[in-house]
């Protein structure tokens, strides 16, 4: 696809790179048939004419949609090896997926200004792709690192109202050059909550993400669960039946995931939306829902924003637009839980409505051993799998094909919206003059069947795995620079991906 020609730059119509007959996809513009030409990194031109424009290198679009790179909110990495090593395996998977921007999820336990240094520092020139940060604030000392953590370029920051009770462990980021799993205890307080949004608030156009589940809730009911299990057990054993658990015609043999998502029920998110929004009425918040996949989150969030006295965005994530707890497998573990078939009928028309604002994979760059647990159950098995890499592919064959989701919905909720929410517009999300030349040539036709190698990330299953999709992105540009073409990375641009901060601009509703 790509041909390289040599020219001498003798005039202004030159550029590095120019992609030729592209479907190009503009946010709130269209769909515009036009030639991109790219210089420095950045979109220089759109134009109908290229006769007389001198390149360096051309693409030979072929008619096929060009959209934004897209950015990925929700990405963890890090957690299962240090990010010098996870930041070169999941930024490549992102960019097999058309990804030209991820957001890392990061949690320390220590302060921010002792430990936002090294991370960065590790971070640096091992990314393919370009990379921005939300930081987890996980107790009181922390909230006094927001304002600096702000000077950095760090503008959003992490609540996990799901973390206290007895359901307060989860695995820190671990320390960079130190392949040492990090867990610990974490509790969410009212108070922490109230402390974080108020700190954060106070910042201009800072956004406080949240992950809404009531803790309490959900952890009495794992209790009352797991010990209705045990005496279901006993009583099972006490009977006379042997080899209870794995018995085909075991009377107590459940589906995994119906269990964990009624240990998890809509009425804890329900809780935890309510108790945010309520005080982020007080200080005029941003505040970003994370990973929504239920109806009854919806309509909560839903009606909090009729209410109004702050903004509340939305993400949902693709396996909560493709799988329900009838998938039953453990590989399907994940906070909040996969939910009903009507859950994911009501997301795929609040997507189509407009209701929800962003897609974020929640990737989580485990492996199959890690993720089955100690006990290879639904309580020890760990929550989370790999996704930034078929969240383009899920999204145009679900969305775009099977359902006629109209490409520039999809662009919206793939970059515009979440450049606009996390301060990256114009530099990102858009393809307009002057913005940075991020953008995924994409075949709506092409079909291929999934598997963890076609994905490329250090993680070895994915919840797809043996489901031919059709729509794929066939080439992954990030600031000018081809980082994929036809499933295939170039090991050479490892480093490529910059560190992007925020500029203050939020969107507003």
């Amino acid at each position: 696809m790509i041909m390289r020609d040599g020219y001498d730059r003798i005039n202004s119509n030159s550029c590095d790179l120019i992609i030729k007959n592209a479907n190009v996809v503009i946010p709130k513009v269209g769909v515009l048939r036009t030639n991109i030409l790219i210089d420095n990194g950045k979109i220089k031109e759109l134009t109908n004419s290229s006769a007389s424009v001198n390149y360096t290198k051309s693409i030979n679009a072929n008619d096929k949609y060009v959209l934004p790179g897209l950015i990925d909110p929700h990405v963890h990495y890090g957690v299962f090896s240090p990010v010098e090593m996870a930041a070169a395996t999941e930024s490549k998977s992102a960019a097999v997926g058309g990804v030209t921007t991820i957001m890392r999820m990061l949690r320390v336990y220590e302060s921010y200004k002792d430990e936002i240094s090294k991370h960065l520092e590790a971070s640096a020139r091992n990314h393919f792709i370009d990379y921005g940060i939300h930081a987890s604030i996980l107790n009181s000392d922390q909230v006094n690192d927001i304002s600096y953590l702000y000077q950095s370029g760090i503008h959003s920051f992490k609540l996990y109202m799901n973390l206290g009770s007895t359901d307060n462990r989860i695995l820190m980021d671990m320390y960079p050059y130190r392949n040492l799993r990090l867990p610990k205890n974490v509790f969410v307080s009212d108070e922490l909550c109230n402390s974080v949004v108020g700190k954060s608030s106070a910042l201009k156009n800072s956004v406080v993400l949240v992950h809404a589940e009531d803790h309490n809730t959900c952890a009495n009911l794992i209790e009352e669960k797991k010990l209705e299990k045990s005496r279901t057990e006993s009583s099972a054993i006490d009977s006379g039946l042997e080899n209870v658990k794995n018995n085909p015609a075991n009377p107590i043999k459940d589906n995994p995931l119906d269990i964990w998502s009624k240990c998890r029920p809509t009425e804890s998110e329900v809780i935890a939306i309510k108790k945010i929004m309520n005080i982020a009425r007080q200080f005029g918040s941003n505040i970003y829902f994370v990973h929504i996949g239920s109806n009854g989150a919806l309509d909560a969030i839903l009606h909090e924003r009729q209410i109004g006295g702050c903004n509340a965005y939305i993400e949902t994530c693709p396996h909560y637009l493709t799988h329900s707890v009838d998938f039953g497998d453990l590989r399907g573990k994940v906070v909040p839980p996969l939910r009903s078939k009507n859950d994911i009928a009501s997301l795929w028309s609040a997507i189509k409505n407009g209701v929800i604002d962003t897609i974020g994979t929640d990737h989580v760059a485990n492996t199959l051993s890690l993720k089955s647990g100690e006990n290879n159950d639904i309580w020890t098995a760990l929550a989370g799998f790999p996704g930034v890499a078929t969240m383009l592919p899920v999204l145009l064959h679900y969305g775009v094909n099977l359902r006629q989701l109209p490409i520039q919905r999809l662009v919206e909720l793939t970059s515009y919206n979440t450049s606009k929410i996390f301060g990256m517009f114009p530099k990102k999300g858009t393809i307009q003059e002057g913005s940075d030349a991020d953008l995924v040539i994409i075949d709506v036709d092409l079909v291929q069947k999934v598997t963890p190698d076609l994905l490329q990330s250090s993680s070895d299953y994915t919840i797809y795995d043996g489901i031919k999709l059709q729509g794929w992105p066939i080439t992954t540009i990030s600031r000018g620079k081809i980082i994929m073409e036809n499933g295939v990375v170039f090991p050479e641009n490892l480093g490529h991906g910059e560190f992007i901060g925020s500029n203050n601009y939020v969107m507003k509703e």
